[in-house]
């Protein structure tokens, strides 16, 4: 608790507020679960589940701010009442249908990173006689490497530092490393849409797949593996963003690629936001494809230690596995001297062209401080909760005829919705994606919480800021999914004859709603439509 305390006053000493106290978490004895349900699996079940406190107290929650709030708090409101750990398709298909038989709801568990409320067992419980968190760990591993046609063929429960570390002999590497990296599941990113911290070209997890397998109540899902197919409706991007709600993914035959040992990197900096945002936009649509186009904005540089909070900064980066970078990023440096940016440190190079060792420079560079800064930014923002601040991201995508008014009005509403809500707030931006059409930012949110009130004033802020993310024409959720979080958001941002159809899908492969019910969909319709009733006491 040292270290905590001592970040926390420095965090403090930086924002010029927080409370005066660091929070420490609440212990599982102290907890107080609600008893968990009698749900009596079938015997050929019963070594695959517990009701432990600490099992079902971890996977009650994802990773949000609310979440993080109510850990501290030791409010586990909707702990699951079994947590089952399948090792394979068939006992995955055991639990579906012994669920679907007693009117037991599942929600399928990867590494639990969802900020948006997409595990937390919350269903109604009038409906269903109970809750089962499906943990995927044990079904993990890289089952088969294809090196001919660069693809790997990985199970669901796999995290992602393993598929590199599984993948590394053979030279390969599937290059997915979203923020939540150390604890992600490929079946956990395959579901949420998941999207890496490279800028460009093959960043979201869609782009890596081939095909897909998922276990679902109504039989087994699995596409031809295909570099591409016209052949109808894609059964793959149905299940991409599925969270869980038309089955269980279990495996994927996912791309991979050679692993990068030519690199070239550098920073720039820009008098403003906009300045720097119009390089950007320049540097892809003239066919540049950094791994790295972050631009992040004079508070956000500041905070993340890229910069000193003067300027915006741009950090830009290429890599290859074959060929040399340097003449790559001149040309973006470039693009963005010709629109008013200056550099802002000499570049870095390494690759095995060299005579020898790239000498680094005297003191870390800005890309690499903002690296440790991405890396730790999960563990900090616990702190800070701790610390009593609040440490929120919203993350939207909006394309670039519509990118400088958006981005203005967001944020200006943004720092009014926290400001009247906390009365005083930070808000930062940034650039995380960027596409030929547009871009992905972020509006960072840090202000002090009011210890007791804190999830009230997140839902008012949240509410304030998805309002105007989809008012001004942006998305509710560039890469986050949508959860319970944005549910009434995202029903409005889809066509309806889609949300039709895609009901329809639902009630065919799980007649009896039992699959993570709320998320996506509505549960009630669908249990109606499959004559389902309220299970009685």
């Amino acid at each position: 608790m040292a270290e905590v305390r001592r970040i926390a006053d420095r965090a403090r000493a930086q924002l010029g507020f927080g409370g005066d106290r660091v929070d420490e978490p609440a212990r599982v004895s102290d907890l107080g679960l609600r008893p968990a349900r009698r749900l009596a699996p079938p015997a050929h079940l019963e070594p695959l589940c517990h009701d432990d406190p600490y099992e079902r107290a971890a996977h009650a929650m994802g990773k949000s701010y609310k979440d993080v709030v109510r850990g501290f708090r030791g409010e586990i409101v909707h702990p699951p009442d079994l947590v089952v750990f399948p090792r394979d398709d068939n006992e995955i298909a055991r639990v579906l249908e012994w669920s679907a038989r007693t009117d037991v709801a599942v929600v399928p568990y990867g590494g639990g990173t969802s900020v948006v409320g997409g595990v937390e067992p919350l269903v109604d419980e009038d409906a269903y006689r109970g809750t089962v968190s499906l943990d995927l760990r044990h079904v993990s591993g890289v089952a088969e490497v294809d090196r001919t046609s660069s693809a790997a063929r990985i199970r669901a429960g796999t995290l992602l530092p393993e598929v590199e570390a599984e993948l590394r002999p053979s030279g390969l590497s599937l290059r997915h490393y979203p923020q939540s990296y150390t604890f992600a599941t490929v079946g956990g990113c395959l579901a949420t849409r998941a999207a890496g911290h490279y800028a460009t070209g093959a960043t979201r997890i869609d782009d890596c797949v081939e095909s897909l397998r998922a276990v679902t109540p109504g039989g087994v899902w699995e596409s031809r593996r295909l570099p591409g197919s016209g052949a109808g409706p894609s059964p793959d991007r149905m299940l991409l963003g599925s969270e869980g709600t038309l089955g269980v993914i279990t495996e994927a035959w996912l791309r991979v690629r050679s692993r990068p040992v030519y690199r070239a990197s550098t920073a720039v900096e820009f008098a403003t936001f906009a300045q720097g945002a119009r390089a950007v936009r320049t540097i892809v649509q003239v066919g540049l494809r950094p791994a790295q186009c972050r631009l992040l904005d004079a508070g956000e540089s500041a905070l993340s230690g890229a910069g000193d909070g003067a300027s915006s900064v741009l950090l830009l980066g290429f890599e290859s596995a074959h060929l040399p970078q340097e003449a790559e990023l001149e040309r973006a440096v470039r693009c963005c001297l010709d629109l008013g940016g200056r550099p802002a440190g000499a570049p870095r190079v390494r690759g095995p062209h060299l005579a020898g060792p790239a000498s680094p420079p005297t003191r870390p560079g800005a890309e690499a401080r903002w690296r440790d800064g991405f890396l730790a930014a999960p563990y900090l923002r616990d702190v800070l909760v701790a610390a009593g601040v609040l440490v929120e991201t919203f993350e939207t995508a909006v394309t670039w005829n519509h990118f400088a008014d958006f981005v203005s009005e967001v944020e200006r509403e943004t720092r009014k919705a926290a400001s009247e809500v906390y009365g005083t707030a930070a808000v930062h931006r940034r650039l995380t994606h960027v596409y030929p059409d547009g871009a992905a930012v972020y509006f960072t949110v840090l202000a002090p919480a009011r210890a007791g009130s804190e999830i009230a004033q997140w839902d008012d802020v949240k509410t304030a800021v998805s309002e105007v993310l989809l008012r001004e024409g942006g998305t509710i959720t560039h890469h986050h999914a949508v959860g319970r979080e944005h549910r009434p958001w995202y029903d409005r941002q889809r066509p309806d004859p889609f949300a039709t159809a895609l009901r329809a899908a639902k009630q065919a492969l799980d007649p009896h709603a039992i699959l993570n019910p709320g998320v996506l969909l509505d549960a009630h319709s669908a249990r109606t439509a499959a004559g389902a009733t309220p299970p009685r006491d």
